[in-house]
This record gives structure tokens, sequence and C-alpha cells, in this order.
């Protein structure tokens, strides 16, 4: 199979994460460029000592490369301010966008989730990694039983943030309280992040609660269960903490969600996880990144094996 060459705009933790997943898994995509602003970065330089393109002049300098013509996939691991200028020269150059920011221009994308709806889309948001990590459970409660309400908690080590990170966290609550409605079903959703600051580092942790109208534990269990298995598929490091937890919430304990219901009851369903990285470039406390870049490759790869398949 002919390996469609990919660029990363963002030299970062997670752009050059990505660029070694690329290399060292992916049958369908090979490195074309990494393209950052620091021309001191450790992304730029490990990029370069593999071969690999580099700019450090932003997206208009991987215009100006040689083998910009050549990329046909572009990931953002920018922010999602800078996400809206790269968009827009990607898109004008027909090529196939992935953005790991929060801007959200293109539709939420959960691989395991919703991918086979967006395949015709040139511009696909990963949402967050918090996102990455919990909607598919509530995606999993979803199919199974209405979710009045979804909240999640993503719980990350302070060292795995790094300034991109910090400088969206506004949007990322913003971008993954809709997607958990948007893409996970429930009616209304909450997300919260939690930048732990304990040494040794911990590994991401995530806690999903979700109020489901059913009373059918073991469909919902196994529902989850199947999911995480899913999930494993392309991050190996994704696994329950424990059991799934559940509680009936009756007429006599109803809870009031604005906008929503007055008068809440159900099944609460709780959920806790733990995402450990595969370690390829970031420490393997740094699930959060892992499962971003991640699903990002898994998202790329589908869609140039969809195309594939539907130009034969």
């Amino acid at each position: 199979m002919t390996k469609i060459k990919a660029a990363i705009i963002g030299s970062g933790n997670i752009g050059t994460d990505l660029m070694i997943k690329i290399m060292r898994n992916s049958e369908v995509l090979e490195m074309g460029a990494m393209v950052g602003i620091d021309p001191d970065s450790d992304g730029l330089k490990r990029a370069e000592r593999l071969g690999v393109a580099i700019t450090h002049e932003g997206i208009d300098g991987l215009t100006k490369l040689d083998v910009w013509p050549e990329i046909g996939v572009v990931f953002d691991a920018t922010s999602a301010g800078a996400h809206v200028k790269n968009n827009e020269i990607v898109q004008a150059a027909g090529k196939q966008m992935i953005d790991l920011t929060p801007a959200a221009i293109g539709p939420y994308v959960i691989p395991v989730v919703n991918i086979d709806g967006h395949l015709d889309q040139s511009n696909i948001n990963m949402v967050t990694c918090g996102g990455q990590a919990t909607i598919p459970i509530v995606a999993a409660v979803s199919r199974v039983a209405e979710v009045t309400y979804a909240e999640i908690v993503a719980s990350v080590s302070s060292r795995s943030a790094g300034p991109g990170t910090r400088a969206n966290i506004d949007e990322f609550t913003e971008t993954t309280s809709q997607a958990i409605s948007a893409v996970g079903g429930a009616k209304q959703g909450k997300a919260i992040i939690i930048l732990n600051p304990a040494e040794p580092p911990m590994i991401m942790r995530d806690t999903v609660f979700c109020l489901a109208k059913t009373t059918d534990k073991e469909a919902v269990r196994k529902s989850i269960e199947d999911m995480v298995k899913d999930v494993q598929d392309y991050v190996p490091g994704y696994r329950l903490k424990q059991e799934v937890q559940f509680e009936t919430i009756g007429d006599n304990s109803a809870v009031r969600i604005p906008g929503v219901d007055e008068h809440a009851t159900g099944l609460k369903v709780s959920v806790f996880l733990e995402v450990e990285g595969a370690g390829h470039y970031l420490p393997k406390y740094a699930g959060n990144l892992d499962i971003m870049t991640s699903a990002a490759l898994r998202t790329a790869e589908h869609l140039i094996e969809a195309k594939k398949t539907k130009a034969a």
C-alpha cells in the first residue's frame, strides 16, 4: 500500500508523540513534515534527526516546503486560536485536516463512536483528551438507555499539561461538554478538568457519571465493557479501574437538572477509568496526551482507507 504523507503543525508534546506513532505504527501514513514556531523545540530537532522536513515558520513555512504538494493529511496540534488560520490554508489546498485543538470548526469525532458518519468531512475535530477518554462511556450507556445527564471529571498530571493545554482550559470544558451531548448522546453534559501536581506524577484518571432511564444494569454494564475493549484496540492502556457502579435514584431522591428535568430519576451509573500512555515519546503517565494522538491517528487512517475503498 502506498502511504499518504502527513504534516504535523505543532512541535510540542502532542505533535512529537504523534510523529513517533506515525513512524513506528502506521501502515497508512508516513511523515512528510513537522511544523513549529520555535527553532529550538525538541520536536523540530528530533524530526530533523529522523529525516523529516521541518520548518519553524508555522503554516506559512509549511506551504513553502518542497513536500507540501505531496501532503495529504495535516494534523493541527497547536491551539484553538491558531487553528482558524491553519485550517483556512489547509482547506484551500484541498487537504484533510485533523484538528487536535478545541477549536471545533469541524464535527466532533470519537473514532469508536461516530467516525463512519463523517467520512466526507475535510476538517475533523478530535474534541479533547477528556472527551476521547470519557465520551465512549457515555455513548455506551446511551446506546442501551436514554441518558438524561452525564458529567465527566478528567484528572491529569500537571506535568503532562503543556502551555497549549493550559491556554485552552475554557475551550476544553466547553468543547467536551458539548461533545458529551452531540456525540455521547446525553441530553445535557458537563466537563471538569483537574491538573494534579502530585509527585510522582499520576496516570490519567477519568470519572464518568450518567443518569439513565433504565433498570437494566446488566445491559449497561455489558455495553460499557464492550466499549472499553473497542477503545483498547488503539489505546491498550485504557481500562476500567474498578467495576461499574450503580445507584437507583427514585422519586424520594430525585435531582433537578436545569433546562432538562426538574425531577430527574433513573439509574446513576458511575465509571472509573485509567489511561496509561504507550510511552512512545511521552512518559506513560501522560495518558491524556497519548489517547489524543492515538485517536487522531486512528481517525486519519480510517478516513484514508474509506476513501481508497470508495475510489476502488
